[in-house]
């Protein structure tokens, strides 16, 4: 299964991200799971990668030509797509995937997790989508969602097709039984 996962390609202020993500990457590689994401060395797109290659896991970057020297492209990875721009990256993160999970980030890592979300509601994604809530970074969005719903802007099914949670046997339950909720 390929688990692919947004996140910053910086560490943030929080030693809690760090420790964090490199518990994914094991727990990603202990669970047989490949780690497909955008390829960098830098921030916790490098911890991550670095915590899954440690357990001999497999992982899949993928970064465009123009963000290799800035992003610093990770060297030793399992496989390495360059593509020729984001939204090539992008269709190709979401097409390897079977599951999503969003780690905290920045705009890059919130643009990516949101259309995973909003292409389920016109039916070209039917993979979960997982929050990583760390240290409940993405409450404020768990909220906002939420209020979309009472608001009538968000459909209560297509809210319920995503998890926002700090806890790995919850997610691997969630993903494991993940049944898509029909939004038509």
């Amino acid at each position: 299964m390929n688990i692919t996962v947004f996140c910053g390609a910086s560490a943030g202020n929080k030693s809690i991200y760090r420790e964090k993500t490199i518990e994914l990457g094991k727990w990603l590689a202990k669970c047989n799971f490949n780690l497909v994401y955008g390829g960098g060395n830098n921030g916790l797109m490098g911890l991550l990668a670095d915590s899954v290659l440690a357990e001999n896991g497999k992982v899949i970057g993928v970064m465009p030509t123009f963000l290799m020297k800035q992003e610093m492209a990770h060297t030793n990875l399992t496989e390495f797509i360059e593509v020729d721009d984001m939204t090539t990256r992008k269709n190709i993160l979401i097409e390897k995937a079977d599951a999503f999970i969003a780690l905290p980030g920045g705009l890059g890592t919130l643009e990516e997790i949101a259309d995973v979300i909003s292409w389920s509601k016109v039916g070209k994604n039917k993979k979960p989508a997982v929050f990583y809530n760390v240290d409940n970074y993405y409450a404020p969005l768990e909220k906002m969602l939420d209020r979309m719903v009472k608001a009538n802007f968000l459909e209560q099914a297509q809210r319920n097709n995503v998890l926002f949670s700090d806890n790995l046997t919850e997610i691997a339950n969630y993903i494991q039984t993940y049944k898509v909720v029909p939004l038509f």
